[in-house]
């Protein structure tokens, strides 16, 4: 079986998931790389696409109207071919707004969609769709060869790529409240790593923050090195985010053996079920300084577990899934 996922081969700044994805499933289907010439000329029998608004996304205007010409081709070659298209729903709506025109185009993908594969039982698919779960794999051997260092006492780290709504704003001005009053020796700090979606974010992050020595903004893409170093660093990971559904970064701070602080909603209770729920800690109403302390000291208990079990989101588990999701997708558009 051919199967093109729909990112690019080679690039560094790939996301890991899709990288530990392409790996697992080498040895048991042929995986092809993203370029238009392959997606509108090659044959392969699936198309397994990740997040479809990017297909659309031009850096200037020219090259964002060439994508969508393209992108109708693309659609057509499809049709024709009939070709099973697999889709992974990362988010139960993406966080980018799309042009109207864009929306018309993506709606109609979604019609060609033949099978959803979603990473938590809790994401809606479409009604009477075919939907596959596999829950969203860990990182261990991503980072297998990362010597594991001590956590500063303390320390605060928020890591990713920093939109509106992961809410680290949010979290600067919690965390600007946490005073000795609050959390006895040694004073908390606060580390910031990831790349702002825009010039103004990055602005305005700076802004909130100045003035307290305790902040320590690092606001560009980390290598997988630097981030792992700042992840063990860390006593806790705080992920503030406002629409918390599925978190590639929550389970890579899990994969490095450190607590996180989320969010309470169904998504973050199952999976606090699943890993210990000393491990993914969950808070309910906006964050603050009292739910920052409180987290501090709740972390610093004896664990019932010395790792989050991750037992349940081994990429060989997930490879297995998915290549029958692909078999799943093409023998319903071989019936049909």
């Amino acid at each position: 079986m051919r199967v093109l996922q729909s990112f690019p081969e080679g690039r560094t700044t790939t996301n890991p998931y899709l990288l530990q994805l392409s790996r697992s499933l080498s040895p048991h289907v042929e995986v092809l790389g993203f370029t238009w010439r392959r997606a509108l000329t090659s044959r392969y029998d699936v198309f397994h696409v990740h997040w479809p608004e990017i297909l659309l996304q031009g850096r200037t205007p020219v090259r964002a109207l060439a994508r969508r010409m393209l992108f109708r081709l693309f659609l057509l070659r499809l049709r024709l071919c009939r070709t099973a298209v697999v889709r992974t729903l990362h988010n139960v709506r993406s966080h980018d707004l799309s042009p109207r025109h864009d929306q018309r185009l993506l709606k109609r993908f979604d019609l060609r969609t033949t099978l959803w594969i979603r990473l938590n039982p809790f994401t809606p698919v479409p009604a009477d769709a075919l939907e596959h779960t596999i829950p969203h794999g860990d990182y261990r051997d991503w980072y297998f060869d990362v010597t594991s260092g001590a956590p500063v006492p303390g320390r605060l780290l928020y890591f990713g790529l920093i939109r509106p709504y992961k809410g680290v704003d949010t979290l600067v001005h919690a965390f600007q409240q946490l005073g000795t009053g609050l959390l006895a020796d040694p004073p908390p700090t606060l580390r910031i790593v990831g790349a702002p979606h825009s010039s103004d974010l990055a602005k305005q992050l700076r802004l909130t923050a100045a003035g307290d020595p305790r902040i320590e903004l690092v606001l560009r893409h980390a290598s997988d090195a630097e981030l792992a170093g700042a992840i063990h660093a860390a006593e806790l990971v705080v992920l503030p985010y406002a629409e918390m559904h599925n978190s590639g970064a929550a389970l890579l701070a899990l994969s490095l053996d450190r607590a996180v602080l989320v969010p309470e909603n169904a998504v973050t209770i199952a999976l606090a079920n699943e890993v210990g729920t000393d491990w993914v800690l969950t808070y309910t109403g906006p964050l603050c300084a009292e739910v920052l302390a409180d987290a501090l000291v709740r972390v610093r208990w004896p664990r019932s577990a010395p790792a989050p079990d991750l037992s349940h989101r081994r990429w060989s588990v997930g490879a297995a899934a998915h290549v029958e999701a692909y078999g799943r997708a093409v023998q319903s558009v071989r019936s049909h």
